[in-house]
């Protein structure tokens, strides 16, 4: 695989700070049950890191101790961790919300059985991945019957009521574009999810996630190998919006790996760039118990224009900012 890490450290891209911490992104391992070309974890069913149950305790005790309001919860599929359910668990017994990043087909793995009854028991918020409201699309991303398990898995969700009006059970999906583009208007293109989801199989969700696909780990080394790397970066670049710098998910998130080890974003984790933090080398969690980090500079590369192009691209999907791409 391409090594993207030496592409990216040379920018120009804005220095920005740190607000105040509500939310930390906890990277349960990177073992997953599918292989998929966009991924930035370049996750698979090989992978063995995985997060002990120590870490987990400390992951618990910074929710306390910080007060924060939001734990994020990602892999590879974080599910397959041993310790997910207890997790979720005791982080709502803290009043802490709960988002599970969920790619729907670990529903029917062997050992999930009940997985979906214990996230709405607990109120967890699904964001789900579907790439494409159309099986050919989603298969050709994700592997042959990847589509049909999302379906069969969303329509398992939302008999336990994810979706549903007033039931307090939240189902958002994410969309990655399938190439070196930009993604489209998010709000034109839930419509169209909800109209055809809705239309062809009875399912409804809450809201679209549109995410830029990162030019790091398995993507990036593609558009390497296509020859498009430096394309796409020049696309990036020209579609910057200043107006997008205030509302990156770095400046109020915590990216946690699956050793406690603590990274300004999830992108930043898997080119292993640490955080900046009081002179620390590799800032762990133990750090996060004893001080703050308000106002610490936020580590950046040319990588964090995928962020920041046209819409914005986060977490929780575009970020407002909307302008005509040129």
């Amino acid at each position: 695989m391409h090594a993207t890490l030496p592409l990216l450290q040379k920018t120009d891209f804005p220095a920005i700070r740190r607000t105040t911490l509500d939310t930390l992104q906890v990277n349960l391992g990177y073992k997953c049950n599918q292989t998929c070309v966009h991924c930035h974890v370049n996750a698979g069913p090989n992978r063995t890191e995985m997060m002990n149950r120590d870490t987990v305790e400390l992951v618990l005790a910074v929710l306390k101790a910080r007060r924060l309001t939001t734990l994020d919860l990602t892999g590879g599929a974080p599910e397959l961790n041993p310790h997910f359910r207890d997790l979720v668990l005791h982080a709502r017994a803290l009043g802490v919300k709960v988002i599970d990043r969920c790619n729907l087909t670990i529903l029917f793995e062997p050992g999930q059985e009940g997985l979906a009854e214990c996230l709405a028991r607990e109120q967890v918020e699904v964001v789900a991945s579907l790439p494409c409201y159309e099986k050919a699309n989603v298969d050709r991303q994700r592997g042959n019957g990847v589509f049909d398990k999302s379906i069969e898995a969303l329509k398992q969700l939302n008999a336990l009521g994810y979706g549903q009006n007033d039931s307090g059970l939240f189902l958002n999906l994410v969309f990655n574009p399938q190439g070196p583009v930009l993604p489209p208007d998010q709000t034109k293109l839930q419509a169209s999810y909800q109209h055809e989801l809705l239309e062809h199989f009875g399912i409804i969700f809450n809201q679209l996630f549109v995410l830029a696909n990162m030019p790091i780990q398995r993507f990036g080394s593609t558009v390497i190998s296509k020859g498009q790397f430096a394309g796409y970066m020049q696309l990036l670049r020209d579609n910057y919006s200043p107006a997008n710098l205030n509302q990156v998910m770095c400046r109020h998130l915590i990216s946690v790996d699956w050793q406690g080890f603590l990274y300004d974003c999830d992108f930043n984790q898997m080119l292993h760039l640490p955080m900046r933090w009081h002179g620390v080398d590799r800032p762990h969690l133990v750090d996060l118990l004893e001080h703050d980090m308000v106002g610490q500079p936020i580590v950046v590369a040319d990588h964090c224009y995928g962020c920041t192009a046209g819409q914005g691209s986060s977490c929780g999907g575009a970020l407002g900012a909307q302008e005509n791409f040129r």
